[in-house]
């Protein structure tokens, strides 16, 4: 998995900053076995969807590269994307991971919920 700024990011792809959204070193770490594992690209995309017990929830899938209007994060030695719209909402959200057999698992900690139910998967504003 490449870590260095890419000068071949696709037109209208912009770098950010661990101001929009930091991986913690275990989530870093779990992210690089499962791109690995996975091959389904190594890129982490971030984004937020309607739906879920509160509204709002977190979608995680791997991603082969940027697409136009993303925002390129590196943080936790990986490439994360982020469209413009999910950003509105993730603005300064960690993204840890934890392997305990009872409530592990990857876990946002978000600073613009306003309330997040029990499972940890979806938000209001």
């Amino acid at each position: 998995m490449t870590s260095s700024l890419s000068t071949d990011l696709p037109a209208g792809v912009r770098v950010g900053d661990e101001r929009l959204i930091r991986l913690t070193e275990p989530a870093g770490q779990k992210l690089a076995d499962l791109i690995a594992r996975e091959d389904k690209g190594e890129y982490l995309r971030v984004a937020i969807s309607g739906g879920g017990c509160n509204g709002l929830s977190y979608k995680l899938k791997f991603a082969k590269e940027p697409k136009k209007g993303d925002i390129l994060v590196h943080t936790g030695g990986a490439q994360v994307v982020v469209d413009s719209k999910s950003a509105l909402y993730l603005k300064g959200t960690t993204l840890d991971f934890s392997d305990k057999m009872v409530g592990g698992g990857f876990k946002f900690s978000n600073p613009n919920a306003a309330s997040s139910c029990s499972c940890g998967e979806s938000f209001s504003v």
